[in-house]
């Protein structure tokens, strides 16, 4: 190759690479500045397909330069399917940050949990408990679930761990109303996933693949203005190692709704910090040893410590933003474009759990990420019961952030949503709205970010419902009003707990948002 021509490309590629990684972590709302991006990306990536070789060898600057662009994108991509990890992860440490650690600790948020504790997409309208327990510590934990409450124990990826089979049904995750104790309530010993012991007699034996495992409640409650019972419930849970209930450490229950805590995960180059915490409190899953390569490319490996270089912490930073803002592009734009991502074909709700697989795994054939990003990035907790269709059991959580022309939802808008009468809930019905960047509920100054059905809002004559969302409320409709915020978007998710045939076989649909007013 000519020398000067050679130098010439070398120039080329340093340029473009450093746009490249500058670039890619940038976005820009603007057409034009959309087209600055692309040009910069596409010259970029010719840049790096047109390294130069010398004597059938990279040259020194293009070695260094695929060599970061290869740190790079492994970053990334770690990001990525490390998502369900850190994000449950970043619960465990925001919770215990505020409220201490320990098996015995049940953070429960007795007046409801509003917006000003920071988690993706909690629920506003039923009790909430969340505790974090840790088998290579404490040893097979029992947790005596009270009766009447709905929970899930998932491990540290939020896979639910795998149960019991019982009359030919196989059980994972769920316990209470949708789990083997069919709401009576009952005792779940958690163990290891290669635990080999008998299986004692009067407990539900839940295998977990990692060591430390969420243990998560929803109580329900019938009367808004009386929590009393629904809290009496979570106050007679017990959590202990098994065979020690009796010189187990005092349950405690901290206020969560008085004490917010911050749960939420990193959106840059401290994810890859967490994440190393995270490791190195693990065990090392067989099923994981590729994944584990690609960390220990970045630096990260169990029982060594987590010292990246100050050029690999700028490419770490740059990393994690880009992984961050492509994983809210899965679930925005590209999780409508999956097999049953939207419930209606001529409506805007999408269905977050297509497939109805907890796993992403409905093909048989591999785990669709698409889907597993876009549900991480802005939520937490998996099971059956929140997946599985079944009918006045569970619960299904329509979502948009578009209203009926195809627009995302802005707070500076007026919306209208109409739902038709007898709405499909056998529990309860309710809206939510949530800030589109960290998925937590959406701090509008309301006391709650959410509206339901017990809270009586006014029915038409037919029994319908309009519920409206915007800065302010429309003259009369300030019972069936949620609040947005000027200029910050937001989406909106529609539970139905206990969901009726209606809503599986689409004889109620509810109506798209419409916008009303600018």
């Amino acid at each position: 190759m000519n020398p000067n021509k050679l130098n010439r490309s070398a120039r080329l590629l340093r340029c473009a690479i450093a746009l490249l990684i500058s670039g890619t972590a940038a976005y820009a709302g603007h057409a034009s500045a959309q087209n600055t991006l692309a040009q910069t990306l596409e010259s970029s990536r010719d840049a790096l397909a047109n390294a130069p070789f010398a004597g059938d060898f990279p040259t020194a600057d293009s070695a260094k330069a695929l060599s970061e662009e290869l740190y790079f994108q492994r970053a990334v991509q770690v990001y990525l399917w490390s998502l369900p990890a850190v994000n449950l992860f970043a619960m465990k440490e925001g919770s215990e940050k505020t409220y201490g650690a320990g098996y015995n600790v049940l953070p429960v948020w007795k007046q409801r949990l509003n917006a000003k504790t920071k988690v993706t997409t909690p629920n506003s309208d039923c009790l909430y408990a969340m505790g974090y327990v840790n088998l290579a510590k404490d040893g097979p934990i029992v947790v005596d679930v009270p009766p009447k409450t709905q929970g899930i124990l998932d491990d540290f990826f939020q896979r639910p761990l795998t149960g019991p089979t019982i009359g030919g049904k196989a059980y994972s995750g769920d316990f209470g109303f949708v789990g083997p104790d069919a709401g009576k309530g009952g005792k779940y010993l958690i163990v290891p996933w290669n635990y080999d012991r008998p299986t004692p007699k009067g407990y539900y034996v839940y295998r977990s693949r990692t060591n430390n495992v969420l243990v998560f409640f929803r109580v329900f409650f019938t009367d808004p203005k009386d929590l009393k019972p629904a809290n009496d419930l979570v106050a007679a849970t017990h959590i202990y190692p098994y065979g020690k209930r009796e010189s187990a450490v005092p349950m405690q229950f901290p206020n969560g709704s008085t004490d917010p805590a911050n749960m939420l995960f990193p959106h840059d180059g401290a994810y890859f910090d967490m994440l190393a915490r995270f490791v190195e409190q693990e065990t090392v899953d067989p099923a994981d040893m590729d994944w584990r390569g690609m960390m220990a490319a970045i630096g990260i490996q169990k029982g060594q410590p987590f010292q990246p270089t100050a050029r690999q912490r700028e490419l770490l930073d740059k990393a994690a933003k880009t992984a961050f803002k492509m994983s809210k592009t899965e679930i925005w734009d590209a999780l409508s474009t999956q097999p049953g991502g939207k419930y209606y074909p001529d409506r805007q709700w999408e269905n977050v759990f297509a497939g109805q697989n907890p796993q992403f795994q409905a093909s048989g054939t591999f785990t669709n990420l698409i889907q597993r990003d876009a549900y991480f990035t802005t939520a937490y907790a998996a099971s059956p019961g929140m997946v599985v269709d079944m009918v006045e059991k569970g619960a299904k959580y329509p979502s948009t952030w578009r209203d009926s022309d195809g627009n995302l939802l802005q707070g500076g808008s007026t919306y209208q949503l109409h739902l038709p009468p007898n709405i499909p809930a056998a529990n309860f019905w309710s809206v939510t709205v949530y800030d589109p960047i960290t998925g937590s509920g959406l701090d509008n100054g309301q006391p709650l970010p959410s509206l339901n059905s017990m809270d009586k809002p006014a029915p038409n004559a037919d029994g319908s419902y309009d519920l409206y969302f915007g800065p302010k409320a429309p003259a009369g409709k300030e019972a069936n009003w949620v609040q947005t915020v000027p200029n910050k978007g937001y989406f909106i998710i529609l539970r139905l707990y206990s969901p009726k045939e209606a809503f599986f076989n689409q004889t109620w649909k509810p109506d798209d948002v419409k916008r009303i007013s600018q």
